[in-house]
């Protein structure tokens, strides 16, 4: 039915990922979905969000959908919330890839084979080097991780933009451009058009 995505609506760009809309839009396109876009005032408090997020549940009750699938893939803690928000909605929460810690180097590994094609945008340089941002990910990146870093960045070590695979009828041209230190992380600016540079750094900026 759709692909549902909350939007930091001061910038435009993906909440955490940094990834600019006409990014999230060309994917859409690309897996023949209309795009659900949730904006998010900067900053926003937990209660805002969650309301936010009511309206978008609601509105997809009234339009029939009965099902909502999150990427989450171990942490109980976020299972449980989305579990609770739902709760009595008559939207039920949905876990496709869920697991366990010790199968997400599988499932990596699996993604990759696939024909998954991505781009870290964005990389928490307490848990993973600064060096990280803007590259591929791909078997070399996995190779790279440091011990105790998950294959997925399930615990936050990084967020990436697809663009390439299965789901999309055709692959998106992208670049990726300036990267800068922000509120404690590193993001790299993915751009449209081109090919994602195969290294990647990061240095201060506003």
């Amino acid at each position: 039915m759709g692909l549902l995505t909350t939007l930091n609506e001061a910038v435009d760009r993906v909440a955490m990922h940094a990834v600019r809309r006409v990014l999230v839009e060309a994917q859409a396109l690309a897996a023949g979905l209309p795009l659900w876009p949730v904006p998010l005032p900067w900053p926003c408090s937990n209660a805002e969000y969650e309301q936010r997020m009511s309206a978008v549940v609601g509105r997809a009750r009234d339009e029939g959908i009965t099902e909502m699938a999150f990427g989450d893939l171990f942490l109980e803690e976020v299972r449980d919330y989305r579990i609770r928000q739902l709760a009595g909605t008559g939207v039920e929460p949905l876990f496709p890839l869920w697991s366990s810690a010790a199968d997400t180097p599988n499932l990596a590994r699996r993604m990759l084979n696939g024909g998954l094609r991505a781009v870290l945008t964005c990389v928490d340089p307490r848990q993973l080097p600064e060096s990280f941002v803007g590259r591929r990910y791909d078997a070399a990146l996995l190779a790279d991780l440091p011990p105790g870093a998950d294959p997925c960045g399930e615990r936050g070590e990084f967020h990436t933009y697809c663009f390439g695979g299965p789901m999309f009828a055709s692959e998106i041209a992208v670049g990726v451009g300036e990267t800068v230190r922000r509120d404690g992380f590193c993001f790299a600016d993915v751009l449209p058009g081109g090919s994602p540079n195969p290294a990647g750094f990061c240095r201060a900026g506003s």
